[in-house]
């Protein structure tokens, strides 16, 4: 037990922070239909983190990279809350889509001329759970429970304007705005996730409790509960293996997520057959 603690205690607890806060951000996601926001913002935070490698020289775990990567996910933030709203003939994630194959060959070739870019591309990807420290660990917790603060206070718009975007213009909302800060509080969560956990870990974290959660309630507090607990309890699951097959954390633990959503469709699935054939027979 000792071993498990001292291995992945600190990278559990980091790991679980994350899961907090992106399943509440999931559900949003979810609702909203743009299921690659997270990979859009994340290659866009990359571009600007590789950008301000290649132009100053800075490390990439610095501040100033840190600003740099925030700073074009804000410009990011900026053009999808506009789009939405003045471009009704392109769906949202079309565009995202189109702004994610951008970004992705803008990194492509920063980290072709940048030095050690290889590195840029792993740590984008794969991340480094198992060698996060105790100041990542006391940044994610500052960071989320900012955002998520954020996030309780301005409840009431978000969560219009994602249950039913057309009722939200309607009654007057400024959607541009508030989709603008949503992006914006989205972005910064993304910047710090996907450096600590890498791009496939933080999408599975995002999408699949998420998913979940959907299949079983439409009750907002009941599925924001169902994520956590499903991301908590899988993510102990993904560790343990890990070590046991002597495998990276990260790729683990998204398919362990990965095993429960197919478990879980199935069940959904026998469940809805089983209530079907009873109101036949009644």
């Amino acid at each position: 037990m000792e071993h498990y603690i001292q291995l992945f205690g600190q990278p559990f607890l980091v790991c679980s922070t994350m899961i907090f806060i992106l399943g509440y951000l999931g559900i949003h996601v979810l609702k909203r239909e743009i299921i690659f926001i997270d990979i859009a913002l994340a290659q866009i935070a990359a571009v600007g983190a590789i950008a301000a490698h290649i132009i100053f020289g800075v490390h990439g775990d610095s501040f100033a990279s840190y600003l740099w990567a925030f700073g074009f996910t804000i410009a990011a933030s900026i053009f999808y809350s506009f789009t939405r709203r003045k471009i009704s003939q392109i769906p949202l994630e079309a565009i995202i889509g189109v702004s994610y194959a951008i970004a992705a060959g803008a990194a492509l070739f920063l980290v072709g001329i940048a030095p050690g870019g290889h590195i840029h591309i792993h740590q984008m990807l794969a991340g480094s759970i198992l060698w996060v420290t105790s100041k990542d660990l006391l940044a994610c917790v500052i960071v989320f429970s900012i955002v998520g603060l954020c996030f309780y206070i301005f409840r009431k718009p978000f969560r219009e304007i994602s249950d039913d975007y057309g009722h939200a213009v309607k009654k007057g909302i400024k959607v541009i705005w508030w989709d603008f800060l949503f992006y914006a509080l989205f972005g910064i969560v993304i910047t710090l996730v996907v450096r600590i956990g890498g791009v496939v870990v933080v999408f599975a974290f995002l999408i699949i409790p998420a998913t979940i959660s959907a299949l079983f309630s439409s009750k907002p507090m009941i599925r924001l509960i169902s994520c956590w607990g499903i991301g908590v309890v899988t993510t102990l699951i993904g560790f343990l293996f890990s070590d046991w097959l002597d495998f990276s954390v990260g790729p683990t633990i998204s398919f362990f997520l990965g095993v429960v959503l197919i478990l879980a469709g199935i069940f959904s699935y026998v469940k809805k057959i089983e209530e079907k054939s009873k109101s036949e027979v009644a």
